[in-house]
This record gives C-alpha cells, structure tokens and sequence, in this order.
C-alpha cells in the first residue's frame, strides 16, 4: 500500500497539515504559530531523528501544539491534521493475490508496518481495510511500541507465531527494512524480488 504521491518523507507537507487544523476549526493561527508546530513536528519525524521508539500521536501532537493558545480536542486536531495532506491510498493491484498465494502453500502472512510520523493506528488500518482481514497477524509501530530498523517487531510475530526469529523471511520495499532483518538476524528479500519469484 502506498499514499499517492507522497513521499517517504512527509516533512514539507507539515505545516499544510497544521494550516487545515486552523482553517477547520477558525483558529486564525499566525504563520509563525505554525511554523514552530511544523519544526516541532520535524524534531520527532524518525527519517531525521533516527527514532525507534514509537510514541502515541497525542503526546507529538500536544507537544507540537504547546505554543498555540487556543485549539480543538486533541483527537479532533489530528484528524483534522490528517485530512489537510488529502491523503489518496492505494492498495497495489498484487496484494491480495500475493498474500493468498502465500497463504496456501501454508505461510502465515504478518503485516509490520512503521506508521507516518504522529498517525494514529485507526487512521492506517482505516486505509488497508481490504487487506487486513488476510493477515493472521497485523503489526504497527505503536502495537510493538518500536520502529524500524528496531528489531523488535520483527521479534513480536515471532514471539506471536511461536516461532524462532530465524524462521522468518521479511518482505520489504526500503533499505530500512533490511537493516530492520539484519538486526534480527532473519531472511529478507525485497519486494520487487519476491513478486519475480
């Protein structure tokens, strides 16, 4: 799955985010009111600070809002962050029959997936909706609490599986999810590599 036409790092698209929670809700936020909430924003985007510990979106969103005066509910302002990117995700046309392809030659098929910076989980799961039912395990950044290149979510659906680490092969699209196999000592191959299998 991907969202169309963003980029694996979605810093520049920060204050457009904060520009809609103002609009929405009639804050009249000054631009240098946004501006600090986007560069706080960006001191917790993984991609630049190398964090690995996963945090729950209210305590970013807080943190990056502590200088506004006025603003909604927590909840209400990052979904309205949200909404302000359009967001347009798209399942890849092999998914479903790769992941049941997988399924009946008698694999088990785990999801591991880092969300976007401060994304809460209902917001993701909201867009595999067709995917998730396929999966005999779904695994977030905030459901093992650790992000990628950590190996500790890789270390989770093993623990879930009951199975060794080593026993597993992680699909992934990025040089992190490599290093993310490297740090747990499993099998890796990339996705473009697999589907030519």
């Amino acid at each position: 799955m991907e969202y169309k036409g963003m980029p694996l790092n979605w810093e520049e698209y920060y204050y457009k985010g904060f520009q809609n929670v103002s609009e929405a809700n009639g804050l009249n936020l000054t631009d240098e009111e946004i501006s600090v909430a986007t560069d706080i924003l960006k001191s917790y985007n993984p991609r630049n600070s190398g964090r690995e510990n996963e945090l729950a979106p209210e305590v970013i969103f807080a943190d990056a809002t502590s200088c506004w005066s006025k603003k909604p509910d927590i909840e209400k302002l990052i979904n309205d962050f949200f909404d302000g990117l359009t967001l347009d995700a798209c399942v890849f046309d092999y998914s479903t029959g790769l992941i049941n392809e997988c399924k009946s030659k008698g694999m088990r098929v785990a999801c591991l997936t880092d969300l976007p910076n401060g994304m809460p989980d209902s917001l993701f799961r909201n867009a595999i909706t067709e995917l998730e039912p396929l999966f005999d395990l779904y695994v977030s950044s905030q459901i093992c609490g650790y992000r990628k290149p950590n190996a500790r979510g890789l270390e989770y659906i093993a623990d879930q599986f009951g199975i060794a680490v080593s026993e597993l092969l992680f699909v992934g699209d990025e040089k992190k999810d490599e290093l993310t196999a490297e740090n747990a000592a499993c099998n890796f191959t990339y996705i473009s590599e697999y589907i030519g299998r």
